[in-house]
């Protein structure tokens, strides 16, 4: 039975309706396409999507894409920062007042009690936003790519030991668990399941071989010790890539490999893979596209080279370009006007891109536009997705719930 909900709105009464309609069912088993999601400390999220064939072999799909939220995060941290600021400073008033109605602090207290109340709520406003946005985009990219199910990393497996008080931190902040949640409340919707994986050892080892990986600064400075860049030391292999794209990888690959293994808990109701079977792990590698009888065209010779023809230069004006009016109209200036696309203003020009260069050490990076509260959507950037067409795998099923 959907009993209507009576609320209050502007005066008037409106009655909510329960509805109930039909989406896919999501499965346990049965997956060749699925998305790895891996979690980072300035690129929020990195995904990407692998396919499991018939004879046990899986390949990624694109080169995967990432979902940055440095600007957010960085406002975050400015707001933290603030709160704590207020409350040491209320608690200081606290112990001067001595529960005295009378004192002369007593105003000044309350007014820090108000603005407290009003920073905690932008972080929690804020904290929505980004979980609604990181979610939302993790699910479109399981959409594009028509996987059947996201492999995410267990949050109770993942310790921030060895990276200093600031990074354990930042990293105890970040709204992780309320992505998870809306991730799975958005999957359920299109039939996609939400499967947790352990996380040990996703991106220490390689994607390809296995090896323990090498990690350095960027891929510009190979000898400088590092966290971003990996790099295989097995000769056999030879994998590098962004730490980050190594670990979705894995991740994807190791949820693929143990599917037998995805458990439901009963508390929550949430698919989760608890151990690593060793011998699941082995066979839990990707492999390249040409190791799976994908045959590209003919690119040999089969002429002689056609002759191009020379072109000479277009004739330069010798003279400059007469002064025009101050105004709009008239004739356009000297020189070539920029015709390319705008920048992202403030916090969304960044440094460092979807592909890993070394940070410029000429000045300190600071996301001025997350200071100045340049807004939500110009620090939360996310790469276009780059899939293999893929056909849709139906799986219809009647599945009854209600939404108020």
């Amino acid at each position: 039975m959907h009993l209507p909900t009576l609320r209050t709105h502007h005066g008037r009464v409106h009655a909510d309706l329960a509805y109930t309609h039909t989406v896919p069912k999501a499965r346990r088993t049965g997956h060749t396409v699925a998305l790895g999601v891996d979690w980072g400390l300035n690129t929020l999220l990195s995904a990407g999507a692998v396919r499991l064939h018939d004879n046990g072999t899986i390949t990624a799909l694109g080169s995967g894409a990432q979902f940055r939220a440095a600007g957010v995060l960085a406002k975050q941290h400015r707001l933290r920062r603030e709160g704590e600021h207020l409350h040491a400073k209320a608690d200081h008033y606290q112990r001067l007042i001595n529960d005295t109605d009378s004192h002369y602090l007593s105003g000044k207290h309350a007014v820090l009690a108000e603005e407290i109340r009003y920073v905690a709520d932008r972080r929690s406003n804020l904290n929505d936003a980004l979980a609604r946005s990181a979610a939302r985009w993790t699910v479109d990219q399981a959409l594009a790519a028509h996987a059947s199910v996201i492999y995410v990393e267990d949050l109770r497996s993942m310790e921030a030991r060895g990276m200093g008080r600031t990074l354990n931190t930042r990293l105890s902040q970040q709204v992780r668990g309320q992505i998870v949640e809306r991730m799975r409340h958005l999957a359920a919707e299109a039939g996609i399941a939400v499967v947790t994986v352990p996380a040990r050892g996703t991106s220490r080892h390689c994607p390809r071989c296995l090896v323990t990986l090498r990690h350095r600064k960027a891929p510009d400075r190979p000898t400088v010790a590092g966290w971003k860049w990996a790099i295989c030391p097995n000769p056999e292999c030879g994998w590098q890539g962004d730490r980050d794209t190594g670990a979705w990888q894995r991740i994807a690959a190791r949820g693929s490999t143990h599917q037998t293994k995805i458990a439901v808990d009963r508390a929550s109701g949430a698919m989760v893979i608890r151990s690593v079977v060793d011998q699941l792990e082995t066979t839990a590698v990707v492999e390249t596209a040409t190791t799976t009888g994908i045959r590209r065209g003919d690119r040999s010779k089969a002429g002689p080279t056609r002759r191009t023809i020379a072109r000479s230069a277009p004739r330069r004006r010798g003279a400059p370009s007469p002064t025009g009016p101050s105004g709009p109209a008239g004739k356009r200036p000297e020189g070539h006007a920029h015709t390319g696309p705008k920048l992202l203003p403030r916090a969304a020009h960044r440094h460092q891109g979807v592909t890993t260069i070394s940070t410029p050490t000429t000045r300190r990076h600071r996301p001025r536009g997350a200071a100045l509260g340049a807004g939500f959507h110009l620090h939360a950037h996310a790469t276009p997705p780059r899939w293999e067409p893929i056909q849709p795998i139906p799986q219809p099923a009647d599945h009854k719930g209600s939404v108020g």
